[in-house]
């Protein structure tokens, strides 16, 4: 795949770039560890500041920033301008905090009275560099949730972004740099996928995080796993969306659209799969295909567009495939499912409903604005069908009942179960998934020491 601005609203090449050498690729290695070595021994207070100014940096950049998001992968515009809000608020939250999530932790004298030391302490101390393979879909905020952590805590990044926002890939280097942030401290390698197993096969390389396709992270787990590295992993997605009779089926149903067509259906932890009780199907149903009838699909540059272009006409091919097997097994198209004639990579807000478990859509993630319906008899089948998938990286359920509420905290299979309201990351809360989302966790205090060295430190009397 070619390293290239292609702008999805038309298809036009707007600007390439050549990959870089091994040359380059190594003087950036080498950058990355002799920074590291200095870097590391920075008090807190230094990166606060330096991360503050990359911040306010942002802030000043935003409306620039956002179009050219906007331009790399179909984003509407003010989806890309509250994406870089976000990531100048995250820098900020972990500015503030990072100071406090990663001090000296001292185990209560007593529990370690016959240990013989005198005294012990828990550090946190930074890896090294770490190798950031990151996604197209949120190309600001996925690489700030790991930047931000990662810079507080010591380390230092290298950046391997998708090869279709180059862009926002330099741009990202860039904001770090004039923001004061040593030579080496942040880096972008523009490199194709083929490349990223030597990266990561080098010694001064120390961990790797990815965000991405299951393949994508099947090849670094591999890898990682045989060089003995630190990993973490967030991978796809196809969030449940409960409701139950006691549901407010109007907020539901309005937070269930925004929760599907968000970034125009292209997010990992968007809502993809609605299991509705069999007593409020049908009327959750009507007021569920109403809204995503209602939505505006077009020009993302537009203020009024609610649904852009798919970033990539192979994710359109992708998702039409998916809408096409379920079509031909049986399911029912309540609104959408027909290709738009024209330039660029539309398709239009999409609800399938009668889906079974030999459709590809069941166990497949739809990555693009197709949501499909289930009917559950009970709760327990309402578990059952959630449950029923590959994936477990976030949930959502709509219920007032408190008991109902338990059980679903209790037995959904994902990382999160947002109760009447939508799945969201933020920067205090953990973010991460089980099978075959991923393993690890990104932000709060978790994610910044995903890649911290937790030493023990112990005197003796």
């Amino acid at each position: 795949m070619p390293i290239a601005t292609v702008n999805p609203a038309n298809g036009e090449t707007l600007r390439t770039y050549e990959a870089m050498g091994e040359e380059e690729t190594e003087r950036r290695l080498q950058l990355a560890e002799a920074t590291f070595r200095t870097y590391r021994t920075t008090a807190f207070e230094e990166r606060a500041r330096l991360l503050h100014r990359a911040a306010d940096l942002l802030d000043e950049d935003r409306d620039g920033i956002a179009e050219v998001m906007t331009t790399e992968m179909g984003k509407p515009v003010g989806q890309a301008r509250a994406e870089a809000a976000k990531c100048a608020k995250a820098m900020r939250w972990y500015a503030d905090h990072a100071a406090d999530l990663l001090a000296d932790e001292e185990p209560d004298p007593s529990d370690v009275k016959d240990s013989g030391a005198s005294r012990v302490l828990v550090r946190y101390r930074p890896l090294g560099p770490v190798l950031a393979v990151m996604p197209w879909n949120f190309p600001l905020w996925q690489v700030v949730r790991f930047a931000a952590p990662a810079l507080m805590a010591g380390n230092v990044g290298l950046l391997k972004h998708a090869s279709n926002v180059p862009q926002t890939a330099l741009y990202l280097e860039d904001l770090f740099h004039r923001a004061g942030f040593p030579e080496g401290c942040f880096q972008t390698l523009l490199i194709g996928s083929a490349a990223v197993d030597d990266v990561l096969r080098d010694e001064r390389v120390r961990a790797a995080t990815l965000t991405g396709s299951e393949p994508a992270g099947r090849a670094v787990a591999a890898t990682a796993g045989e060089m003995i590295k630190k990993t973490v992993l967030e991978l796809g997605g196809s969030d449940p969306f409960v409701v139950m009779p006691s549901a407010d089926l109007d907020r539901a149903a309005e937070v269930a659209v925004t929760a599907r067509v968000q970034n125009t259906g292209q997010s990992c932890i968007a809502a993809k799969r609605f299991i509705v009780h069999t007593d409020v199907y049908d009327a959750f149903a009507e007021r569920f295909t109403r809204g995503m009838r209602a939505l505006t699909t077009g020009d993302p540059m537009d203020e009024a567009t609610d649904v852009g272009p798919l970033a990539s006409e192979q994710g359109r091919k992708d998702l039409v495939e998916l809408v096409d097997d379920a079509v031909r097994s049986g399911a029912r198209v309540l609104c959408g499912g027909e290709l738009p004639d024209g330039p660029g990579w539309y398709y239009p807000p999409t609800v399938l409903a009668g889906i079974t478990r030999d459709m590809r859509i069941h166990r497949e993630e739809a990555f693009g604005p197709v949501a499909t319906l289930y009917r559950a008899a009970d709760l327990d089948e309402a578990v059952l069908i959630a449950n029923d998938s590959p994936f477990g990286l976030s949930s959502n359920v709509w219920t007032r009942d408190e008991a109902e509420t338990g059980r679903f905290v209790r037995d959904l299979e994902a990382g999160g179960v947002f109760v009447n309201g939508m799945t969201a990351s933020h920067p205090a809360l953990p973010f991460g998934g089980v099978k075959r989302s991923g393993y690890g966790r990104e932000l709060s205090g978790h994610g910044i020491r995903e890649f911290c060295n937790i030493t023990t430190v112990w005197h003796g009397a």
